[in-house]
């Protein structure tokens, strides 16, 4: 048996019983783990991590413990640059790309609402989550703590918030700043919006629609048709409001 003590510091202390919040306390554990497995035994996925300082020296995940070892965990830093010290953060993504789990449907929605790339199946279980995060470089979005602490999972973010509306926010301020060209995605697939003349789809259009409306956009994945009816200007204002409220503070 060995001894480590450990603090966790900012954000990741939502992972953590109340009692071990903002605090250092003594972890004993079996053998020599890593301090990847040790800090996730503790319940903090591994993507939520910028920085381990093992008795004030920047280490790996591989770093096995030993005894007596002072270990200091840190989330991402928003304001100082710590890309020269650091030894866990992964390789940036050359592009922000999303893909939620299949709890978070709405949410997936909002973000395709905003212009953001976002994988969603509603039938795509752990594994092809973690897969499709690693294959395709995707930021995994997900309210299960297990599915983060996967191996294959890079990159990765735990929603703390329930409500979509709220959970929209969180990401926005989460990974500002964000090339946001809202309405330009396929709600239903994700894939891009090209405008159509009306001509090329008057057969397919409803009484009132064709009678009322005249620019309309469509799916170049699944055919889909959009155009700016009443339900444009409602989510028009809900997505005004959300980055709003993302622009006040940053996570």
């Amino acid at each position: 048996m060995i001894e480590a003590t450990v603090r966790v510091y900012g954000p990741l202390n939502d992972f953590l019983p109340p009692h071990r919040r903002q605090a250092s306390w003594t972890r004993t554990v079996d053998g020599h783990p890593s301090v990847k497995d040790l800090i996730e035994s503790l319940g903090v996925p591994h993507p939520e991590i910028d920085l381990v300082l093992a008795n004030g020296a920047s280490v790996t995940f591989d770093y096995v413990i030993q005894n007596g070892d002072r270990i200091a965990v840190f989330p991402r830093f928003a304001i100082f640059d710590i890309g020269t010290l650091t030894r866990v953060r992964p390789r940036p993504l050359e592009k922000i790309r999303f893909v939620a789990d299949v709890h978070l449907g709405k949410l997936a929605r909002h973000l395709r609402l905003a212009g953001l790339d976002t994988a969603y199946r509603d039938d795509a279980d752990d594994a092809a989550l973690a897969e499709t995060a690693d294959r395709e470089k995707r930021i995994l979005l997900t309210r299960d703590q297990g599915l983060l602490k996967r191996r294959t999972v890079a990159h990765g973010y735990f929603i703390r918030e329930t409500h979509p509306h709220r959970q929209l926010v969180e990401v926005l301020r989460r990974f500002s700043p964000l090339d946001l060209q809202p309405f330009s995605r396929c709600l239903r697939c994700n894939d891009v919006l090209r405008e159509v003349p009306k001509s090329a789809i008057d057969a397919a259009l409803l009484p009132r629609t064709r009678q009322h409306y005249d620019r309309f956009e469509m799916c170049s994945g699944c055919g889909r048709v959009y155009w700016k009816g009443s339900h444009w200007t409602r989510l028009k204002h809900a997505l005004a409001a959300a980055r709003e409220e993302a622009d006040r503070g940053a996570i």
